[in-house]
């Protein structure tokens, strides 16, 4: 596993170890498809990183030039391979670990005000939680943000929910990646 473009292009990133049921890693060649639909360079954007796991796609945002980011996960190996991956590419001061369920982790970052132009997130399969996932980061992407979710082939994405549209889906082997769009705010809203 390696950082695909950016800055850090090229480096490589600690995986799990073979035996852990708790983490996958998002496959080099998906990553690279994401962030080709994305955009090559993220300007200063903040990233939120559900599910984090190894961090892989928050980093590789960072790589790309997004300007902070935040990583979600409850697993201590995730979290060791977040904290561990940050620090060998030399982004320890762009990005923060909330080391804690994704529920209760969205909810801070709500009550705080915080706002994502890039969300992603990537639950467990066997969760089937796309609609709830969706649910509570409408409540912490900036308008107009995205919002990444990885999931299992099986389990429906919803065309929209919770204000959120979705506008493209791929599928790479069981893996679809769907992606959705917050609104953009309306004009009343910014006077």
């Amino acid at each position: 596993m390696r950082i695909v473009a950016g800055t850090a292009r090229g480096r490589s990133l600690a995986g799990p170890k073979a035996t852990s049921q708790h983490i996958r890693p998002t496959a080099d060649r998906v990553r690279e498809t994401l962030f080709n639909m994305l955009g090559q360079f993220l300007d200063g954007q903040r990233v939120l990183d559900l599910y984090a796991g190894t961090g892989a796609l928050g980093l590789e945002a960072l790589s790309r030039g997004a300007g902070h980011l935040v990583m979600v996960d409850q697993d201590r190996e995730a979290q060791s391979l977040c904290r561990q991956n940050a620090e060998h590419l030399g982004f320890t001061a762009q990005s923060t670990l909330l080391a804690q369920p994704v529920n209760r982790a969205l909810e801070l970052l709500a009550r705080q005000g915080e706002r994502f132009e890039i969300v992603f997130a990537d639950p467990p399969y066997a969760a089937r939680v796309v609609e709830s996932v969706l649910e509570s980061v409408a409540k912490v992407v900036a308008p107009g943000g995205t919002v990444v979710v990885e999931h299992d082939k099986r389990e429906p994405a919803p065309e929209a929910h919770a204000g959120l549209t979705q506008e493209d889906q791929r599928r790479f082997g069981d893996t679809l990646v769907t992606f959705y769009r917050a609104p953009a705010e309306s004009p009343e809203t910014i006077a």
